[in-house]
C-alpha cells in the first residue's frame, strides 16, 4: 500500500501543472466566474478556491469578485511576480524581440538585453524550440541613414494619443509651436510619424516623429475628430502613395494573412492588423492590373474591398490565368 506521503509527493507535480494553469487563465481575461474556472481545469470550485489561496501565498493578488456567480480576478502592482507565458506567446515574443531591432525607436539594445532575459529562465524544452525560430530582420534600404526616434518621445506621443490630450511641441526648424490633437502613431518606410489634426492650420497633419521635441505638460482632452478616408490605413495611404501625385491606381484589400507576415513585403503600402490571422492591405500601383497582380503574390485568399477597378482588374487576370492553365471551362 502506498504510504501518505508518497501520495503527496506524487501528486505535486500535478498540482503545480494545474496552478499554473490557473494562472495563465487569470491573465488572458480581467474577471473569471469561479465555476467557468472549475470547468476549464476540470477540477471542483473547492479545489479553484484551495488553488487561488495558494497562488496568493506566493504573492499574486487575487481578487475575489462579487456577483451571482462570484469569481477572480488577477490584480496588477509592483509586487507581482513574474508572469507566466505558455509556449506559442514566449515564441510570439522572442520574434517580436528579435524584429524590434528595426523599430529605429532606439530600443535596440534593451530588445537585445530582454531577449537573453527571457531565454535564461525558460525550461530547456522551450529554450529549444525558441532557438530554431532565427528571425532575420533587415530594415528597408533607403538614400540614407534613417533618423533614431528617442524612446522618451514615443512614450510621450502615445500616453497624448492614450489620453486624447491637446499636444503641444516645436517642430524641426519651424519658429512657432504647434498645437494639435494627437490621433494615431504609425511607421512607414522605416520611419515613425504622428498622425494629428493641427489647431491653428484647421487641418489633418503628419509629422515626423524624431523631429518633434514635446512640450510637458499637455493641454486639455478632446474629442476624437473622423479621419479623413475613416481608418489611419487608408489616410496614411492617402498621404504617402495613393493621393496627388503618387500611385495613379490604389486599391483596399483584407488578407487572410498575419499583418507580420505580410508587412515585410510592402514596401510603400499600409498593412493594418485585423486580427491574427488577418489584416487589411492598402497598395498603389501604376495600373489595375498591376495591383491585381500585386495582391495575388501574397498566395493568400481576400476580399476586395475597393474600388471597382481592382474588382475588374483581378476578374480579367483570373479569366486570363484560367485561360494560361487550360482550366477556363467556357
Amino acid at each position: 500500500m502506498m504510504s501518505s506521503s508518497t501520495g503527496r509527493m506524487e501528486d505535486m507535480p500535478k498540482t503545480s501543472a494545474r496552478l499554473l494553469a490557473l494562472l495563465s487563465l487569470l491573465q488572458a481575461r480581467r474577471d473569471w466566474p469561479g465555476a467557468l474556472l472549475a470547468e476549464r481545469l476540470e477540477v471542483s470550485p473547492r479545489t479553484v478556491r484551495r488553488d487561488v489561496d495558494r497562488l496568493r501565498e506566493l504573492g499574486y493578488p487575487i481578487a475575489a469578485v462579487k456577483g451571482p456567480d462570484g469569481g477572480y480576478r488577477l490584480g496588477a502592482g509592483a509586487e507581482l511576480p513574474p508572469l507566466l507565458f505558455d509556449d506559442e506567446q514566449a515564441v510570439a515574443l522572442a520574434v517580436a524581440l528579435q524584429i524590434a531591432a528595426t523599430a529605429g525607436a532606439g530600443i535596440e539594445e534593451a530588445a537585445a538585453r530582454a531577449l537573453t532575459t527571457v531565454r535564461q529562465v525558460m525550461p530547456a524544452r522551450l529554450r529549444h524550440r525558441v532557438d530554431t525560430v532565427r528571425v532575420t530582420a533587415v530594415a528597408r534600404p533607403a538614400a540614407g541613414t534613417e533618423p533614431q526616434v528617442d524612446s522618451g518621445v514615443l512614450v510621450a506621443l502615445s500616453a497624448a494619443v492614450h489620453a486624447r490630450e491637446v499636444l503641444r511641441f516645436a517642430y524641426a526648424r519651424a519658429r512657432e509651436p504647434r498645437r494639435v490633437e494627437p490621433h494615431h502613431l504609425v511607421t512607414w518606410g522605416g520611419r515613425w510619424y504622428l498622425v494629428a489634426f493641427d489647431l491653428d492650420r484647421d487641418d489633418w497633419r503628419t509629422f515626423r516623429v524624431d523631429r518633434i521635441v514635446p512640450s510637458i505638460p499637455t493641454g486639455p482632452r478632446f474629442r476624437p475628430r473622423e479621419l479623413p478616408g475613416g481608418n489611419v490605413a487608408a489616410f496614411v495611404a492617402d498621404r504617402f502613395s495613393g493621393g496627388s501625385g503618387g500611385w495613379p491606381c490604389t486599391g483596399e484589400v483584407i488578407l487572410e494573412s498575419p499583418a507580420a507576415e505580410v508587412s515585410p513585403f510592402v514596401r510603400d503600402g499600409m498593412v493594418e492588423e485585423l486580427g491574427p490571422d488577418r489584416c487589411r492591405l492598402v497598395l498603389g500601383s501604376w495600373s489595375w492590373p498591376g495591383l491585381a497582380a500585386a495582391v495575388g503574390r501574397f498566395d493568400a485568399d481576400f476580399t476586395i474591398v475597393g474600388p471597382p477597378e481592382l474588382r475588374a482588374a483581378c476578374a480579367r487576370m483570373a479569366r486570363r490565368y484560367a485561360g494560361a492553365s487550360g482550366t477556363d471551362e467556357r
